[in-house]
């Protein structure tokens, strides 16, 4: 357990409220005592569906500090959802801020579940005569997170991180990164994933930082994204590169210049968005981060100096090891596996201190992906001579066109440079001749003939023919997840679904 007498000031910009660290105190011993009259005991799983406050972040101490494991989950599951992911972890509590649905609690409580609702601040001190020692210090190998990152509507698999990863974790980050630019974070994510909570909320606030909270990915918000960062003096914020095609286009920059350093993960940035955001934040240290889940999320960032922005520029490794290897698979561990000349593009695989225990109770998916501490990210990509790493795509992404390897993202990301584009996915469809094909949904300030052919005409300058999107769609968005990430699959069902634009009235214009 981090000293609680030691973490950072927690501040929610848009109530208000402010809990420094004496109060934090008070509350965490409060808390404790709470989960104890409740009946928490060490190993039991707790779902917490009230991210993004206050209260969240010293329910999680308390909790790990009678060894429970915590389970963030999405306030907006539906019942279904909830019953699904309740089925899976057989969590022992539920905690929720405010009224829960009734439906909702209903299903909680039939699968073994106490539904609770977070205590309201304490009036006086709580005596921490009734707390055993033992309660609180956990194990280092015990569970002290479970993140779902799919299987809500079907078959769960949650990440299983340890203290001892996460410490890992934030060891490393406090190597490469310090703490200095993160003295007043800004959350804007939801902290029911890796990235908003293990990285842009608990790294810098357990090293003793001020954090702000705010609901994740609120449009009104975003649109005063400017104003908020000045008026609280933000040094730091992490984000999305969904999150910035809106701020860019709605948003005012901050004026005082007190931003020091942005991070953007989830999916990589572009160059073009890359220097629209240093432009927009003013500040040069703009962060191309990359992070999965099941390694603690950032592992690895554009921290080195003298690299000229590139689309899918990542950068060194953040305590971790980084190698590219033909196989894609764990029947070949990656000592015995043969490895890929600098830049040439392969299969990442990353060996990092801060790995995943595994999948809960998916022994068989763990193995799928872990070998000899190795994990097989799942992601296409490449490292220089310099050991820099670039991404190029996802595995499951990936487009085969009659025996050649198209990535979409190379698509998007010279899409990305037409001045007209908002927004664009790029995905495979099936096709007769070639086995797949390429499509295209895009959203443009001007929706109309003269844009469209535009953006025709860029990527045809800066793509290979074999590259060019065969079906074109223009569309009002293109659908993320909650953490802000596109789902390649679910933007090519619904476009099967539409009427495309007939690009060979665009390709005519070539003659």
């Amino acid at each position: 357990m981090f000293p609680v007498s030691r973490v950072g000031n927690l501040i929610e910009p848009l109530s208000g409220r402010r809990w420094d660290r004496r109060y934090i105190e008070r509350e965490f011993y409060h808390r404790v005592a709470f989960f104890q009259r409740a009946g928490l005991v060490a190993g039991d799983r707790v779902f917490t569906h009230h991210g993004n406050t206050l209260e969240f972040f010293v329910d999680l101490l308390a909790i790990w500090s009678l060894g429970g494991c915590a389970i963030p989950i999405d306030p907006r599951l539906t019942k279904f959802e909830v019953e699904n992911l309740a089925r899976a972890a057989a969590p022992r509590m539920s905690v929720w801020r405010g009224e829960v649905e009734a439906s909702i609690a209903e299903v909680l409580i039939a699968t073994g579940s106490t539904v609770v609702e977070t205590p309201p601040p304490a009036r006086n001190r709580t005596s921490v005569a009734s707390l055993t020692v033992s309660s609180m210090v956990p194990s280092l190998d015990d569970p002290a997170l479970i993140l779902f990152t799919s299987g809500t509507t079907g078959e769960p698999k949650g990440v299983v991180h340890t203290h001892r990863s996460l410490r890992a974790r934030w060891m490393s980050l406090l190597q490469c990164l310090g703490t200095e630019k993160f003295r007043r974070t800004l959350c804007l994510l939801p902290t029911h994933f890796g990235h908003g909570l293990i990285c842009n909320c608990l790294f810098p606030w357990l090293y003793g930082q001020t954090l702000f909270i705010v609901p994740p990915f609120k449009p009104d918000l975003l649109m005063q994204l400017g104003s908020l960062l000045d008026e609280h003096e933000i040094t730091f914020m992490s984000s999305v590169p969904s999150m910035w095609r809106f701020v860019l286009k709605t948003a005012r920059p901050p004026r005082r210049g007190r931003i020091e350093r942005v991070i953007c993960g989830s999916a990589p940035l572009s160059a073009r968005l890359w220097m629209n955001i240093r432009e927009w934040a003013g500040t040069q240290d703009v962060v191309n981060a990359y992070g999965i889940t099941e390694t603690g999320s950032w592992v690895a960032g554009t921290t080195v100096e003298g690299v000229e922005l590139e689309d899918g520029l990542i950068g060194l490794p953040w305590g971790a090891e980084v190698k590219i290897l033909k196989a894609a698979s764990t029947e070949v561990p990656p000592s015995s596996a043969i490895e890929c000349a600098p830049r040439e593009v392969g299969h990442v695989w990353l060996r990092t201190p801060a790995l995943m225990q595994g999948y809960w109770r998916r022994g068989d998916l763990t193995k799928k992906v872990v070998t000899d501490g190795w994990f097989l990210t799942g992601d296409i990509g490449l490292v220089d001579e310099r050991g820099i790493l670039y991404l190029r795509g996802r595995t499951l992404e990936e487009i085969n066109k009659g025996g050649t390897k198209i990535y979409p993202g190379d698509i998007d990301a010279v899409a990305e440079r037409y001045e007209q584009t908002i927004d664009v996915c790029a995905f495979g469809y099936e096709d007769p001749l070639y086995g797949e094909n390429i499509g295209i949904a895009v959203v443009l300030k001007s929706a109309n003939d003269e844009g469209v052919q535009g953006l025709y005409d860029e990527l045809r300058e800066h793509l290979a023919k074999f590259q060019m999107p065969q079906r074109w769609y223009l569309v009002q968005e293109i659908p993320r997840t909650s953490r802000g990430k596109i789902n390649r699959s679910e933007v090519a069902q619904r476009c099967a679904r539409l009427q495309p634009i007939d690009h060979r009235v665009l390709a005519r214009a070539e003659g």
